[in-house]
């Protein structure tokens, strides 16, 4: 299914076949397009259902004409078949231009047609989105705050450069090839995709605040209870994306979305990964630092789910305690922290750790595990007792998202929240609400440099 994550340009290719150096940006837009068309490949995209939905009309309406009746067809019945937004504004006159020009349904509709239907409403052009603030800027990506003229509503543009090396499109095709499969409350949407010679754009709702800002409102201090609906919430929608083998691999703080209501969504799968592709090695540079499981750090390229468990279990930590848990500035001084708090690993707790290559050659002292109580008072025994059970050594004895979310920890809750459709917010149920936290600031503090940094490292 996501095959295309590995189809590369043959190291072999001989450097005097390659196109001149004007003519290379040309090919590798072609390139890029083409792996692009294949990634949304396999999916219905909005202008196949529009294609499919007019054959549909025709046929009806070639039905009621036989039956004497006429034809009525509006725009909420638009929105609702095309699984469109409901406040979305179709161009006035486009129902009878669509039900004009649809062929008989007997005469399939060409490539040509299709791409017009869905250019019509206005998906896939620049013109349809207005950009407000920059929000951030990356290597590769810019983002901005904008606004849809088709719904009014606000929008993330992730505007991604196509000039610099070949790098830069592949995380792009990554996020475009999984978000376009991943439906959620708590994954954050993909509207739009619009690309030109230059640029690709991804087009996201927009959330309010990323989880290390909304931290930074609370001055660090949050109400235990909003860190349990937080912490809910994260594990709903990994638990969704694990299901479908997808691993986020970057869980953090800066790409956890939160909304005025206080949903949270996973965002930036730039660095995800499908399971499912028919390999077992992946590259160990993943996961900022303070949130990389020890298995990582040692150099472990073979691993699952597992690994989002443990940036769970420090996302928890940060909640609750207001600091990071283990901010390392180097592998060696991450490593030095976990094993300082949880014990240095032996073979009981970690089989095969002591014929690690790279965990001998650090030569850690041999620390004892420390009461996690007096690290984090806030958290009540079920807490710590959930924390740690994030915190293992050995990846597959951490505990799942699926298993985590039916923990005593969340009995709180209630047990409607498990019974919930995927689409649906929890805050639909009135017995699931945020509390005001303690720390709450009415206005944030003005931006300083490090918040500005934090920013940019949303949706990157």
């Amino acid at each position: 299914m996501y095959n295309f994550f590995f189809v590369f340009s043959p190291a072999s290719v001989i450097l005097s076949l390659r196109p001149p150096l004007s003519q290379r940006p040309m090919e590798k837009m072609k390139k890029f397009k083409r792996r692009l068309s294949l990634t949304l490949r396999g999916s219905q995209t909005i202008d196949e259902s529009l294609s499919e939905l007019a054959e549909q009309m025709t046929i009806e309406e070639n039905s009621s004409k036989d039956n004497g009746q006429s034809l009525s067809v509006c725009v909420c019945d638009l929105n609702k078949r095309l699984s469109l937004p409901a406040d979305i504004r179709i161009p006035d006159g486009y129902l009878q231009k669509l039900q004009l020009s649809s062929p008989p349904f007997d005469q399939p509709l060409s490539r040509r047609s299709r791409r017009a239907s869905l250019s019509e409403i206005g998906f896939g052009k620049l013109e349809t989105y207005i950009k407000l603030d920059k929000l951030g800027e990356g290597t590769y990506a810019t983002v901005f705050k904008g606004r849809s003229k088709l719904t009014d509503n606000l929008v993330a543009l992730k505007e991604i450069r196509l000039e610099h090396e070949e790098g830069a499109p592949c995380t792009a095709i990554r996020e475009v090839s999984l978000l376009k499969d991943l439906k959620h409350a708590n994954i954050v949407t993909l509207h739009d995709i619009v690309h030109t010679e230059k640029s690709l754009t991804l087009v996201f709702e927009y959330l309010d605040k990323d989880l290390k800002q909304y931290m930074d409102d609370c001055g660090n201090i949050m109400s235990m209870h909003n860190v349990k609906i937080f912490l809910f919430q994260i594990l709903r929608g990994l638990a969704y994306c694990h299901r479908r083998k997808v691993l986020h691999r970057d869980l953090k703080p800066q790409n956890l979305l939160i909304n005025e209501r206080g949903e949270l969504k996973l965002a930036d799968f730039g660095l995800a990964r499908a399971k499912s592709v028919p390999t077992k090695t992946y590259s160990n540079e993943v996961v900022t630092l303070w949130y990389r499981p020890p298995d990582v750090l040692l150099g472990s390229s073979e691993y699952s789910t597992q690994i989002d468990m443990w940036g769970v279990g420090c996302i928890f930590y940060e909640m609750a305690a207001g600091r990071p848990l283990f901010p390392g500035s180097t592998v060696e001084d991450e490593l030095h922290l976990i094993f300082r708090l949880l014990g240095t690993p032996i073979e009981e707790n970690w089989p095969g750790i002591t014929s690690n290559e790279e965990f001998k050659s650090y030569n850690f002292p041999k620390y004892k595990p420390q009461p996690f109580i007096n690290h984090a008072p806030r958290l009540d025994t079920e807490g710590i007792e959930l924390l740690l059970s994030f915190l293992r050594y050995e990846s597959k004895k951490r505990i799942s998202a699926d298993e985590s979310m039916k923990h005593s920890y969340f009995k709180s809750l209630g047990v409607r929240v498990h019974a919930l459709p995927e689409n649906i917010s929890i805050f639909t149920l009135k017995d699931v609400q945020l509390q005001r936290d303690p720390g709450y600031r009415n206005s944030s503090y003005p931006e300083t440099g490090n918040s500005k940094n934090r920013r940019q490292s949303m949706l990157f």
